[in-house]
């Protein structure tokens, strides 16, 4: 019986111990300390995301949007209208010019 008590109260003085070095660690950053730090290190965008592409797909009716292809030049994606299957071909530039519809 005493090596449980001796044991539970070495658990207790430890939680106890950790509980000031945990909350200093956690609020060493403060809030807008990391989103800088976030938007300094996110990559610049480059080309055309596929995400992008599907939206501007949906925004110009295209249903059931799926990347069909994605290459060096081009995003193509692929949908239902409500004449059947279509098609739309983006650039891969910033902003996702529509080059075939």
């Amino acid at each position: 019986m005493t090596t449980f008590i001796a044991k539970a109260s070495f658990a207790a003085l430890l939680a106890i111990a950790s509980i000031p070095f945990g909350t200093t660690a956690a609020s060493a950053a403060g809030a807008d300390r990391a989103a800088v730090v976030d938007v300094q290190d996110r990559p610049p965008m480059r080309g055309c995301s596929p995400m992008e592409a599907v939206r501007k797909a949906r925004w110009s009716g295209l249903r059931d949007v799926r990347i069909t292809a994605v290459t060096p030049r081009r995003v193509v994606v692929t949908g239902r209208d409500r004449r059947g299957l279509d098609r739309m071909t983006f650039a891969n530039v910033r902003g996702c010019p529509l080059i075939r519809r």
